[in-house]
């Protein structure tokens, strides 16, 4: 460790990485700041790149080309991960959150922006966020879609739902699940013919309904308009389509997953208290 000192705010601070770089990242371009720290007396380098693949080539050359492997990059948005997709592997970086190294008030430029991220990193005063490795992460972002998309089917059950309520369309006061099979298939033949809801539900549902007829037949008495039907389709065939993309991804998910398939059956012995989505999807499909 490189044992000089420096002032931030007033105390002498141990400066742990002398040769480090901070850097200020945006949409289209990043500022780089190398701080080298040599008795005493810092000097820096600054140099600005776009974020063009071309551009993140040329600042890890040139990190490399001045011997700088200690690299903060603040987490701006979604732009901080192309530059640590292309440093990662020649750099020791670490990402730290914009709260942590917001610089104080006063003229702000992006030069002095990236100069104040090298001044508290070379000091370790960064909070460094946790990056785990390349595949976790990839795993990761499809897990986070994963549960978009279950949303994105929860919505559409609820407008579903909505349109049939203000038809007057009371399957979901007889059955226990308004997208069970039973169910469906009634919403199917409604929309055949929305004007016609007289007939035969029998064929329609499971045999361990059959008792639930004459509730299942006043249910259906309500009028669908043209322009609910019409919506009831729409939101048919979004939900339908949500499922097969879902399931799609749980495939990708599932192959990818396999290589840690220790770790996941053992964190699936770990007793569940509360409802944990993922955790309980794995418990089903693994």
């Amino acid at each position: 460790m490189f044992k000089q000192y420096s002032f931030i705010a007033g105390q002498s601070v141990n400066v742990v990485y002398p040769i480090c770089c901070g850097i200020d990242v945006h949409k289209t371009f990043v500022v780089a700041c190398i701080a080298s720290t040599n008795k005493r007396v810092t000097t820096y380098k600054r140099h600005r790149f776009s974020t063009y693949t071309k551009g993140l080539k040329e600042l890890s050359q040139w990190l490399c080309e001045h011997d700088c492997k200690d690299v903060c990059i603040e987490s701006t948005g979604k732009y901080w991960i192309p530059v640590f997709n292309v440093l990662e592997d020649s750099c020791k970086i670490t990402l730290a959150h914009p709260k942590y190294v917001k610089a104080i008030r006063g003229k702000k430029t992006d030069k002095k922006d990236a100069q104040w991220i090298a001044d508290l990193f070379k000091h370790d005063l960064v909070a460094g966020s946790f990056m785990p490795p390349l595949a976790i992460r990839q795993l990761r972002d499809l897990m986070r879609y994963r549960f978009k998309l279950t949303n994105f089917r929860s919505s559409e059950k609820n407008r579903l739902q909505n349109c049939l309520t203000v038809s007057n369309i009371q399957l979901g006061n007889v059955v226990s699940d308004t997208f069970g099979k039973s169910s469906m298939n009634i919403i199917e033949k409604i929309l055949e013919n929305p004007l016609d809801t007289s007939f035969d539900i029998e064929p329609l549902i499971h045999g361990s309904m059959k008792d639930k007829l004459p509730e299942l037949e006043f249910a259906i008495e309500g009028f669908i308009a043209p322009e609910q039907a019409a919506k009831l389709k729409v939101i048919k065939q979004h939900y339908e389509d949500l499922e097969s993309r879902k399931a799609d991804l749980e495939r990708i998910i599932l192959s990818l997953a396999k290589p840690y398939s220790e770790e996941i059956n053992l964190i699936l012995t770990v007793h569940l208290k509360t409802s944990f989505p993922p955790l309980l999807w794995f418990r089903k499909s693994v």
